[in-house]
């Protein structure tokens, strides 16, 4: 039952309140859903609308999002245009226009797009905790989850060069759809080889995949459809069913989505 709703004004007073042992609202797109349909204790929350966690910066290379930036905040935002595609596909625009880069961070699968393509970035978050504020890998976080009480401040990541970032995702419908697969990458070609890579999938396991089998596999490689193939098979996924799809179809159908995001065939 939910029984009161913070609204500091600060970043310090809203991990005041998480230390007391509220839950964080950015958006609300997901979490107030989650409290409507499941019963349980009393539920505070603490706001972030207004402790000053929203806002695009970019200088040069380097962009650093605030925690409660909108995905129409960044979907709006001409210099982020390379994570376009990413962003209209999710949901709809009345949900974007509310749902925050952090709150995208923590969405279970098969949610969390935007996170996906972070992660392909290698992207970082200030955190703060009981100790001041500290840096984090968001791939840190993805895996062992973020402590109790300690607040995702902002994402630094820097912007990809021109081409070479790659997002696709298979869903059941345009918008406010699930993901079936999602991928998303980084990828350098020089010579005609894979120079570099980063490679994240969405939709295949409960939590994003860095595929780095399939890293191993396309580094120094030529990017053909027969290489991507056997990258297609060099990690270890854990589908699973949802309303979205089958696990055995999300299997069946990831070689096919790997090789459409980074062939375009």
């Amino acid at each position: 039952m939910l029984i009161s709703v913070q609204m500091p004004d600060s970043a310090e007073a809203a991990r005041a309140g998480l230390q007391a042992g509220a839950i964080p609202l950015g958006g609300g797109t997901h979490l107030m859903a989650r409290l409507n349909d499941a019963a349980g204790g009393d539920v505070r929350l603490v706001s972030l609308r207004r402790a000053g966690l929203r806002g695009i910066d970019v200088d040069g290379a380097t962009v650093a999002l605030g925690a409660a930036t909108t995905l129409a905040d960044i979907e709006d935002d001409a210099r982020l245009s390379y994570l376009s595609r990413c962003v209209r596909s999710i949901a709809s625009p009345p949900v974007r226009s509310l749902a925050t880069v952090a709150g995208n961070l923590f969405v279970p699968q098969p949610y969390g797009d935007l996170a996906a393509a972070l992660l392909a970035l290698d992207a970082e978050l200030d955190v703060l905790g009981a100790d001041g504020a500290r840096r984090e890998p968001l791939e840190r976080i993805v895996t062992d989850g973020l402590p109790a009480g300690e607040l995702v401040t902002c994402v630094r990541f820097t912007a990809p060069a021109k081409d070479t970032f790659r997002f696709y995702k298979a869903s059941r419908r345009r918008l406010n759809s699930g993901s079936i697969v999602t991928v998303a990458a980084r990828i350098t070609i020089d010579d005609g080889l894979v120079g570099d890579v980063r490679l994240v999938l969405g939709g295949l396991a409960r939590r994003l995949v860095r595929a780095v089998g399939a890293e191993r596999v396309l580094l120094g490689a030529p990017l053909t459809a027969e290489v991507v193939a056997r990258a297609a098979g060099a990690d270890a996924i854990e589908p699973f069913d949802d309303a979205y799809a089958s696990a055995w179809y999300r299997a069946r159908v990831y070689p096919v989505h790997l090789r459409r995001a980074l062939l375009g065939a």
